[in-house]
């Protein structure tokens, strides 16, 4: 009879080694006695009592430390897909957006309720490219495709449920995926290290969820100060105050909404209109006394750009008109595009060391112009009534080039144009080559296109294009950089003229044609801020030195159908790139609106990226600018409730939004 054979001792597995809390509970265990009596003296039980309070105490630290960890990790995922593999995430993404974008990458279908399903294999050049296919930002996830998800299902359902919370901020991502609820246990155990420090129940899990849902509840938030502009206009071309009876109800009418402060420009124009270093700053003294008679707060902005030069504007305020004249002679102080067409917009800022303004260079001049306002206004500085200045770096106050200017032809969503062939920037370009060992490269592309072009259209903005050559690189860098050593060159000097005061600086929000590889109207506007690079990293630790205050247009929903349209717009993505960045490197970021009208959701929306509610930090806005094209007094109030508005920035209302 065969012998049965025996069966082989199945290796038993190792006990796996207590970690955290369970470690304190063991060592308690481990040091009492078989019958129950603590193995050593009273004094004994005090000491390793103590020992596992200060135990658990540190576990407590650890657990923070690798929460932290976890959610430095996740937002550079979330980076790295957004800029890299050109994920069009919504601003304020959570696990369950990635896990839907990278499964319509892989050919499934996702539907809003979670409900995911393939009808088809995924194409072959799907298949073969897989995730390192280059897309041009066409997907099915939109902005918007997960927002209005329900959680209505229940823990009790068979099959697994995802829920889906819009509000969760993308910086936090304190997502919650609930899976199928194990009928064993009521508890679900962690896998994850970092996610170790307790099970949690279920109903936890889900009150966790819901109580982020409050999103019209802004009570105990955060106190942003809101400044209200004045429209402009309030100072004539004569420097007089244009309707003072105006501009005193006006400031009642602020007054009385519980305005921090308002917003005045000075124009570089106005003041300094006729002869060089002949100030006029007579119509501001009256109206900083009108302001002073409300206590409210000021800011004035530097205005050294042009304004009104539309068919849709009232007012026209240019240069001053010694610098019109002097342009005459050489238009060159000018920018310039290809075709050699010129912007008086702004001065270029290839003139900022050249002295070609009677013999002053270009920030000699805005030294000149910031050193008088100081001096003009000395007592208000001291009495604290001025709180803040901004620069003027740019077209429309803003630090960019005026590459998508309106006199030139361009219209919305138009890719713009280089500006960079004055002659004196295109001296910088030649040099720059030079120095690079490549002096065929000191020109500007020649198929960048026009204006209006779209990215496809060009050789140098379309998918692969010239963009990313060697020379591509070259030139973008050093037009990115030209940029920069203005800010930097304007900015040390009003560190000097403006001592121990706030510095502002305005940053574009060029978010059109953002879900494309290229970024093409960032590039021409200044930011060299492809999908594979960071271009507003370099720009922020220039302005960090400095130590200004980033303010940043913040859109509504106010974009007709932007996500429709061809011009891959993502006002949202930029938001989120731009003002993490500069939170990041600890830079205060400030907001202010469009000109446009919100509804009340875009008026919500502007309120939580203020001060995002599930911000770990709990960073916010250092302050709110609202602006609109008319006076408050006449009664035309953009925000649905202004009032309501103002309170819910400074922290202080509770309820739904008055319809």
């Amino acid at each position: 009879m065969e012998s049965q054979p025996q069966p082989q001792p199945q290796p038993q597995p190792q006990p796996r080694r207590p970690r955290g809390f369970a470690a304190t509970a063991a060592a308690a265990a481990a040091s009492v006695s078989p019958t129950g009596a603590p193995s050593g003296s009273a004094g004994a039980s005090t000491t390793s009592s103590g020992k596992g309070k200060r135990e658990r105490e540190k576990e407590k630290e650890r657990t923070k430390l690798r929460e932290r960890h976890r959610r430095a990790i996740t937002s550079r995922m979330l980076a790295g897909l957004r800029q890299y593999g050109n994920f069009p995430l919504p601003a304020r993404a959570d696990m369950n957006d990635v896990l839907a974008a990278l499964a319509r990458e892989a050919g499934w279908t996702v539907e809003p309720d979670g409900t995911t399903y393939r009808h088809s294999p995924p194409p072959q050049h799907q298949q073969h490219l897989g995730a390192f296919s280059v897309r041009s930002g066409e997907s099915p996830l939109s902005a918007t495709s997960l927002k209005n998800c329900s959680v209505k299902a229940t823990l009790g359902c068979q099959q697994p449920v995802v829920r889906i919370d819009g509000s969760l901020s993308p910086a936090s991502l304190d997502s919650v995926v609930i899976a199928e609820r194990d009928t064993r246990s009521e508890k679900y155990p962690s896998t994850s290290p970092i996610n170790s420090v307790e099970c949690l129940e279920a109903d936890q899990l889900i009150q966790d969820v819901h109580s982020t849902e409050h999103d019209n509840d802004f009570t105990g938030t955060q106190y942003v100060p809101v400044y209200v502009k004045l429209s402009t206009g309030v100072i004539n071309n004569f420097c007089q105050l244009a309707d003072p009876d105006d501009v005193r109800q006006e400031l009642s009418h602020m007054n009385s909404l519980n305005v921090d402060g308002v917003i005045v420009d000075c124009w570089w124009g106005i003041v300094e209109c006729w002869n060089p270093q002949k100030y006029v700053w007579s119509g501001y003294r009256e109206l900083f006394n009108y302001i002073r008679e409300f206590k409210m707060k000021i800011q004035v902005v530097m205005a050294f750009h042009e304004y009104g030069r539309t068919d849709s504007a009232d007012v026209l305020i240019s240069l001053p008109n010694w610098i019109l004249e002097i342009g005459k002679e050489n238009q060159d102080i000018f920018f310039t595009d290809r075709e050699g067409r010129r912007t008086t917009e702004f001065l270029s800022w290839g003139i900022d060391k050249e002295r070609v303004l009677n013999g002053r260079t270009g920030v000699e001049v805005y030294f000149d112009f910031m050193r008088s306002f100081r001096t003009e206004f000395d007592d208000l500085f001291a009495e604290g009534l001025i709180s803040a200045v901004e620069i003027g770096l740019g077209p429309s106050g803003e630090l960019r080039y005026p590459s998508f200017s309106e006199r030139m032809g361009w219209r919305y969503p138009g890719i713009g144009e280089f500006q960079c062939y004055d002659k004196y920037l295109q001296q910088h370009l030649r040099k720059a080559a030079k120095l690079r060992g490549h002096s065929f490269w000191a020109r500007g592309p020649d198929n960048a296109g026009h204006y209006n072009s779209r990215p496809h259209e060009t050789g140098f903005f379309c998918e692969r294009g010239d963009y990313d050559s060697y020379y591509g690189r070259f030139f973008l860098h050093w037009y990115a950089q030209a940029l920069m050593d203005h800010a930097d060159n304007v900015l040390s000097l009003a560190n000097l003229a403006f001592e121990e005061t706030k510095i502002i600086v305005k940053i574009p929000a060029v978010y059109w044609w953002f879900k494309t590889s290229s970024h093409a109207a960032e590039l021409t506007a200044g930011y060299n801020n492809p999908t594979n690079q960071d271009g507003y990293s370099p720009v922020f630790e220039v302005l960090k030195k400095h130590s200004v205050t980033v303010k940043f247009v913040c859109y509504g929903l106010q974009i007709c159908s932007y996500e429709n349209d061809e011009a891959f717009a993502d006002p949202e993505g930029l938001s989120w790139q731009v003002l993490n960045s500069a939170w990041d490197r600890g830079l205060k970021v400030a907001g202010e609106n469009t000109l446009s009208c919100y509804d009340r959701e875009g008026c919500l929306r502007i309120i939580e990226t203020a001060k995002p509610r599930n911000d770990p930090d709990r960073r916010h806005f250092s302050f709110f600018v609202y602006q609109q094209p008319s006076p408050l007094v006449q009664g035309v109030i953009c925000l649905p409730d202004l009032d309501y508005f103002i309170k819910c920035m400074h922290g202080d209302i509770t309820g739904d939004l008055v319809p």
